[in-house]
């Protein structure tokens, strides 16, 4: 698509309302959402209409680390903007199934290993993270809308 289309206005952006910070939106994706693991990802994922979402964009993400895994702060933090970074260049192929059904998502993204792994290695488990999750997102969009 070209710079003119619709898509194209789209920045590769992450901006503060898009990120998940209402405790009830978490407590009712974390009890009712759908879980996906690509590893070293756990996510977890529910649709719901665009009127949840206190901010007009198709998804509200929340990316964290446990100190389970890294008992430092450099280093949770470190994990979380590598992970933010992947989110950040792959959210476009998130939003296309969202925006064809006008619905929202929440979604949740945790990293469940102990180890920090290389940029490029997890950009392509983001890949297969984005591939899954999209695949399941339209299965899911088209069944409800049948």
């Amino acid at each position: 698509m070209g710079p003119c289309s619709n898509m194209g206005n789209q920045r590769y952006t992450f901006s503060k309302q898009e990120r998940l910070c209402s405790e009830k939106l978490m407590e009712d994706l974390f009890r009712t959402g759908h879980r996906l693991m690509v590893f070293p990802y756990s996510v977890r994922w529910k649709v719901c209409p665009k009127e949840t979402l206190p901010h007009p964009v198709p998804a509200q993400v929340l990316i964290a680390t446990s100190k389970k895994y890294f008992h430092h702060a450099v280093d949770r933090n470190r994990v979380k903007r590598l992970t933010r970074e992947c989110y950040r260049l792959h959210k476009k192929a998130i939003y296309q199934p969202l925006e064809e059904h006008g619905t929202a998502l929440l979604l949740a993204i945790n990293y469940v290993h102990n180890e920090i792994f290389e940029y490029k290695v997890l950009y392509h488990k983001f890949d297969k993270l984005t591939d899954q999750l999209t695949a399941q997102l339209s299965k899911q969009l088209n069944d409800t809308q049948l």
